[in-house]
């Protein structure tokens, strides 16, 4: 039933009228009497009798007759709300999309069949070949999967896909955003002809969504590519799931229980005993800990298929390189990486520059005392939204024309932060015979200009070119890497790999970073499995995730002690916090070991439903947050 409240997250059975005998059937929307209200549900299951030992109330009405609800699909949510400590209500509310009568009345169609591809570039890899003649064979391999520099990854999908297809099987492939949905639908319409898959993503729209949804519920195709919710797409006879880089932030749900598209998928490759391949150019400690757990096999290419396929990266940040640097160390932009954007730029090639943050100039402080410039009016932070422009507030909007430092009286500031509209002035009048223009997430470029140009890019909208960047630079990449929290060095290597991996194979990419660091070796190298075994092992020797298992209570101040305090003590989780969110909220910790992950979650969902019959102020569960600090 449509009921979020967690203490009525179970099964409750039904009388089927006479009238709907032969028209109710399992994965149908229903409605039903519950108390004084008729409420909308799904029926799970058929069975001619009950345990139920009270009245047995009568459907009220049937909605539709079309199964939306697969049996696969009803033990996946089922899972994965108990993974997440979340009810089954809301994880089908994620899964399954809004109704259109229209569409359900639209003619059935059939599955086209797929040829097998060739394996060709999988042979790249150690171990690809092989996991495209199993997934040819029925067999389901598991892997994770390393890509190389400059790597048509929509095509290789595609071509798993089409060998998972060929063998009568389905795959769900999902995408962090709808960008990287419209290359990978491209690369499928190409490898496995017309009319042999669908896209499932919000942007569609909720006629096309549904649609596509039922185009695969009934079977007319065997494989569904989209963002998150197409994690749950039913797809008959399911033979692969794939995910495509699992570190990026989009893969998370916003919505209660909060799923990550990459649990969600592990989990229906264990229900349903279908292949798995967790692909990236950089690789996440969770990840790597399928790979060092013997879940999954690590698919990497050898070292000289790898200095083949990488362009030259440069690391300039060290002392001994600014003390060389005839800028002595001051240019933002140094002589290294200028003239590497001034080759590629001689020979027509486009130059790509990433920068963290978008905007001008982001961040500001007082010139004298290095302060962080605060708005005199609520004490946010100041920013610069052009040269000859006073600083603003970014929290209340507020105009700071006469700004004047609190702690030492100084009015004039300084950069602290360059945005990437500060960038393209910069780069405009550094190499004014070119065009300059910006990507940024508000106004995102598809493809960059052909010829020579500089493209200025914040993280994960950086646009491909035509034949790859002649040169890629970052910049500002402290930004990055001082960030507070556990996964700034993985997020910078992920972001740095993507941006890399666009140029060309005998461009240059040059990294404003101190070449000691470990995460600048593993771009250096093209090594995303060592850095992320490193990272596997600190986590350990810390007691982080994903080694450890955690939970984050947010809710009114006392009431997430109050809910840990209920748990049973034999479960041994340790509590961290709390930390206060605002003057209101605070947030709580919960650790306990990987094996009692599972034990944890019932313990909160039976403690949230608890909570919710005594009417107790509710608090948002977490389970394995992305931010733990």
């Amino acid at each position: 039933m449509d009921q979020p409240l967690p203490q009525l997250d179970k099964l409750f059975d039904y009388r089927v009228p006479e009238d709907l005998a032969g028209r109710v059937r399992p994965g149908c929307r229903v409605k039903v009497r519950f108390g004084r209200r008729k409420v909308s549900g799904y029926v799970i299951a058929l069975k001619p009798s009950t345990d139920f030992e009270g009245k047995l109330l009568w459907l009220s009405e049937l909605v539709s007759p079309e199964p939306v609800v697969t049996p696969e699909i009803a033990r996946l949510a089922r899972a994965v709300a108990d993974r997440y400590a979340g009810t089954l209500t809301d994880v089908l509310r994620l899964a399954v999309p809004e109704r259109r009568v229209k569409v359900e009345s639209e003619p059935r169609g059939e599955a086209l069949p797929v040829a097998a591809p060739p394996s060709d570039h999988w042979k790249r890899y150690i171990a690809g070949d092989a996991f495209l003649r199993a997934l040819r064979e029925t067999k389901s391999p598991k892997a994770v999967w390393s890509a190389l520099p400059g790597e048509d990854w929509p095509a290789r999908l595609a071509e798993a896909a089409a060998a998972t297809a060929a063998s009568g099987r389905g795959a769900v492939l999902v995408v962090p955003d709808q960008t990287d949905l419209d290359r990978l639908d491209a690369a499928l319409a190409a490898v496995l002809g017309p009319d042999r898959h669908v896209t499932l993503s919000a942007q569609l729209g909720p006629t096309k969504r549904y649609r596509s949804f039922l185009k695969a519920a009934r079977g007319d195709v065997r494989i569904v590519a989209g963002t998150r919710a197409a994690a749950f797409a039913p797809v008959e006879r399911l033979g692969l799931v794939a995910i495509w880089d699992d570190g990026d932030e989009s893969h998370v749900d916003r919505h209660a229980p909060y799923p990550h598209a990459r649990e969600v998928l592990l989990t229906r490759a264990d229900l349903a005993d279908a292949a798995c391949l967790v692909g990236g150019r950089s690789r996440t400690p969770q990840a790597q800990l399928l790979v060092e757990t013997r879940w999954a096999v690590s698919m990497t290419a050898p070292r000289d298929e790898i200095r083949r396929a990488s362009p030259r990266i440069v690391p300039v940040g060290d002392e001994s390189d600014l003390e060389r640097d005839p800028s002595g160390g001051t240019a933002r932009l140094p002589t290294v990486a200028w003239e590497a954007a001034r080759s590629a730029l001689a020979k027509d090639r486009p130059v790509l520059v990433q920068v963290p943050r978008r905007g001008y100039v982001p961040a500001v402080s007082c010139q004298r005392c290095r302060t962080r410039a605060a708005c005199p009016n609520c004490s946010g932070p100041l920013r610069l939204t052009g040269a000859r422009r006073a600083p603003v507030c970014g929290w209340c909007g507020t105009v700071a024309a006469g700004f004047r430092c609190a702690e030492c009286g100084g009015n004039r500031m300084r950069a602290v932060i360059i945005g990437a509209e500060r960038t393209v002035e910069e780069l405009a009048q550094a190499f004014p015979d070119h065009p300059v223009v910006e990507s940024t997430g508000v106004n995102r470029l598809g493809r960059a200009p052909a010829g020579a140009a500089v493209v200025v890019a914040t993280p994960g909208v950086e646009p491909p070119a035509p034949d790859g960047y002649g040169a890629v630079l970052l910049l500002d990449t402290w930004a990055l890497l001082t960030r507070a929290e556990l996964i700034a060095s993985e997020e910078a290597l992920r972001r740095w790999m993507n941006a890399v991996a666009l140029a060309r194979h005998d461009g240059t990419a040059v990294v404003v970073a101190d070449g000691g660091l470990a995460v600048v070796q593993a771009l250096m190298r093209w090594d995303p499995a060592w850095f992320a075994a490193r990272e596997l092992q600190d986590r350990a020797e810390l007691g982080f995730p994903p080694v450890m298992k955690f939970a984050a209570l947010t809710g009114p101040n006392g009431e997430p002690e109050k809910l840990a305090a209920d748990l049973p003590s034999d479960l041994g989780a340790e509590a961290i916090g709390p930390m206060p969110v605002d003057e209101r909220t605070e947030r709580l910790l919960l650790r306990v070991r990987r094996r009692d992950g599972a034990a944890l979650a019932a313990m909160l969902a039976k403690a949230t439903a608890d909570r919710a019959n005594a009417k107790a102020e509710p608090v948002r569960i977490q389970i394995d947050p992305r931010e733990i600090a």
